[in-house]
């Protein structure tokens, strides 16, 4: 990861973008976790300290650049649905150490990791979106995109689900927020795994 303050760009996307009744309370919640030091996740993007934040704030560039459409969408929405697509993330990670041979000089040495403790397993989408209503009401269209965000990787679309197509199909916040996480996490994020 480069030395750029995720962590102040995302503090200064929400503030200037969400306006919602109690977003500063869940702002001030998300400071209270490990929001902005987790990773986004064990082994994949951002798999170091504080990509959680930089995927997040990847997403909301991408969604905002390549989909914004002054006339048909909410900036606010899409300020809330980027940023806090992964709040179930948030208290999701734990490190560990692990002995890797190296290969250079045959020494085994320990190595961090990071493993998932998940201390509220209610799902990935539907998780962030209890996690934000306890704070900001949403809008039908946010809660659907955030649920949705993981599309095919959601495990209840590999379950068979239909549900997905019609979010897809009604909500079209949803598709794009689930192109923008895509696109920030294969091609923006490659090489930002610290485990690989």
């Amino acid at each position: 990861m480069n030395n750029f303050d995720y962590a102040a760009e995302f503090e200064r996307i929400f503030n200037e973008n969400i306006k919602r009744e109690g977003a500063q309370n869940l702002l001030d919640w998300l400071k209270k976790t490990d929001f902005f030091t987790a990773p986004a996740s064990t082994k994949y993007h951002g798999a170091c300290e504080g990509g959680l934040v930089m995927h997040s704030v990847n997403v909301y560039n991408v969604l905002k650049d390549r989909f914004f459409n002054p006339d048909e969408d909410n900036a606010e929405s899409f300020a809330i649905c980027a940023l806090l697509h992964d709040v179930c993330k948030a208290q999701f990670y734990k490190t560990g150490t692990r002995n890797v041979k190296n290969e250079e000089t045959g020494q085994w040495e320990k190595k961090m990791f990071y493993q998932i403790e998940d201390q509220f397993p209610y799902g990935h989408g539907e998780k962030s979106v209890f996690l934000i209503e306890r704070f900001i009401r949403l809008k039908t269209s946010e809660a659907v995109a955030i649920r949705w965000h993981m599309g095919g990787f959601d495990e209840a679309a590999r379950g068979g689900s239909f549900a997905i197509s019609l979010a897809y199909e009604r909500y079209p916040l949803a598709v794009k927020l689930h192109m923008a996480d895509l696109e920030a996490t294969y091609l923006h994020e490659k090489g930002t795994s610290q485990a690989r």
